[in-house]
């Protein structure tokens, strides 16, 4: 991930009727997150385990929404949906990371979810 002040947030919008999430970067990079995609990839435990083989794959959540956001000191933001999940604290190294490695990690979770039989509608 990246590392130091090229990924300090410039700007956290909301849009898209909360399916969507807009960060820009001091950096100048920018990335239009779906709520879908921050929801399946949350950095909480529920989704992403204590390890690597705790890993939960999730489906259903295609039409989540994005309910709220607030700060979390000065590294991160709390997003819950609304669907009730709100444990995931997005450092914004994690934001920059799921912008910039989105057309890699996507495929992956698509993969993934088609293999243990899930798809993306609820």
């Amino acid at each position: 991930m990246a590392q130091g002040n090229d990924i300090w947030p410039t700007e956290l919008r909301v849009h898209d009727g909360g399916s969507k999430l807009a960060v820009s970067f001091e950096n100048g990079e920018s990335f239009d997150l779906d709520a879908e995609y921050l929801r399946v990839e949350s950095p909480s435990a529920e989704v992403q385990g204590h390890s690597p083989e705790q890993r939960r794959w999730i489906g259903g959540k295609k039409n989540v929404k994005i309910k709220d956001i607030e700060p979390v000191g000065r590294y991160a933001a709390r997003i819950t949906f609304d669907d009730g999940h709100d444990t995931g604290i997005y450092p914004w190294e994690t934001l920059h990371h799921l912008g910039k490695f989105h057309e890699d990690i996507w495929p992956i979770y698509l993969a993934k979810i088609a293999e243990i039989g899930l798809k993306r509608e609820s």
